[in-house]
């Protein structure tokens, strides 16, 4: 599975998360095909879910104006992997984080969710 794939899947399972309340493990096997498996998509979900607390913390930080709770689920998520992968995951340059997690916000946000999303994780580059 190809990494966007994977980031686009890690959003599906967390906005369910957040959504419906679904365990982690249950949201995994949502969004996987059947037989399929991604070791990258499960250490997103996990991930970002067991350091949600930090992540979020580290967004908040860097809100003018803003709260969590009235985020876009949507942009919040994408948020939170982008975090997630900054702050967590050392293997991706973080120049394609941001362009992963723009693109993504172009494709599953509204048209000014790649904006916010590019100054926050930019912010978030810059702080870490």
């Amino acid at each position: 599975m190809k990494r966007r794939v994977a980031r686009e899947k890690a959003l599906q399972a967390l906005y369910q998360i957040d959504m419906s309340g679904a365990d982690p493990a249950e949201a995994l096997e949502y969004v996987l095909e059947e037989e399929e498996s991604d070791i990258f998509l499960k250490t997103l979900i996990e991930g970002t879910m067991e350091n949600r607390n930090e992540i979020d913390e580290e967004i908040e930080k860097h809100l003018e104006k803003w709260t969590l709770s009235r985020l876009a689920k949507v942009d919040l998520n994408i948020l939170r992997i982008g975090v997630y992968e900054l702050k967590y995951l050392k293997d991706a340059p973080s120049n394609v984080v941001l362009n992963e997690a723009i693109e993504i916000a172009k494709r599953f946000g509204d048209e000014k969710s790649s904006k916010f999303i590019n100054g926050i994780l930019s912010k978030v580059k810059d702080n870490l």
